[in-house]
């Protein structure tokens, strides 16, 4: 993680942000030791949500874990069955959403909030009705004070479990928070990884990779960083999945910070406008096509 005598270098507060997306990745909810979920990362998680939410935000969760929840509720059936089968992963995602979801709303009710499960598919984003009905849900279930926890509908949709060459635009989890993101009108996205952040290249190779703080604009310079590479075996996002998702964010009218998720309680520093993770400001684009952003990436 990043030095924490950083943090005391502040930004203006996020407090103000009235609409916030948080997604949380695959590696961030479970135990590398084991590949079963941290229920001591889900539970701070959900406090640090819980209380935005009693400051008046509306909050809204894009969750990722259902496959390795699922592998793991199956045990050593899961160690004998090839990785790669595409009906096992689909029934790994519709075993651990369910678990998954049983833990979300138990934490969330020991906080006195109310969760509600959504899954989305590549239609909803592209289908006009859809996306309607989708908005209306949202808005809906916000007006009503409830915290809404989306995932993509893995189990009838392989968008997201399949990753090759290609680049994955739907399908990933951090591309969909920031279609949520748009899909709502939030005005702030957090996208927790196992990233610090954006570097000029990546660090993990690269020693002489330079910290990106902030990002005032989002040029193709900064979109060539996002190279196709992640620290994680269980998720499916690198940064070239983060580096789509600013655009698609900020080109929508909403800020996105990307943080490292080692240490959850980085949320509240984040909206207490410590200096941790990269800041992309918003540049609302209304000439901006989503659709067509869509299909040129993919």
């Amino acid at each position: 993680m990043m030095n924490c005598e950083y943090e005391e270098i502040t930004r203006p507060s996020m407090r103000e942000k009235k609409r916030v997306v948080v997604k949380i990745g695959s590696s961030s909810l479970v135990h590398p030791e084991t590949g079963d979920l941290n229920y001591t990362k889900l539970d701070v998680l959900v406090r640090e949500l819980c209380n935005m939410h009693n400051a008046g935000m509306d909050v809204i969760l894009v969750s990722s874990g259902a496959i390795a929840a699922g592998k793991q509720a199956i045990g050593s059936v899961a160690a004998r069955i090839e990785s790669k089968n595409m009906g096992f992963k689909q029934a790994c995602a519709a075993i651990g959403q369910a678990r998954l979801m049983s833990v979300y709303s138990r934490l969330f009710s020991e906080y006195n909030n109310i969760s509600a499960q959504i899954l989305m598919t590549k239609n909803i984003i592209t289908d006009p009705v859809n996306r309607e009905n989708a908005y209306n849900t949202f808005n809906e279930l916000l007006n009503l004070g409830v915290v809404p926890i989306v995932n993509e509908n893995d189990t009838v949709s392989t968008y997201e479990i399949i990753v090759d060459d290609k680049d994955v635009l739907i399908g990933d989890n951090d591309t969909l928070s920031a279609l949520v993101a748009a899909l709502v009108g939030a005005d702030l996205l957090i996208l927790l990884s196992d990233v610090d952040g954006l570097y000029t290249d990546d660090p993990r190779t690269n020693p002489d990779a330079q910290y990106i703080y902030e990002v005032d604009e989002l040029t193709e310079e900064y979109m060539n960083m996002g190279k196709k590479s992640t620290g994680s075996n269980v998720g499916t996002g690198g940064m070239n999945t983060k580096m789509n998702a600013a655009k698609i964010s900020t080109s929508c009218g909403a800020d996105m910070i990307i943080a490292n998720s080692e240490d959850i309680r980085i949320i509240h520093r984040i909206m207490d406008g410590r200096q941790v993770g990269t800041l992309f400001k918003a540049h609302k684009d209304e000439n901006f096509d989503i659709l067509k952003f869509i299909e040129e990436c993919n």
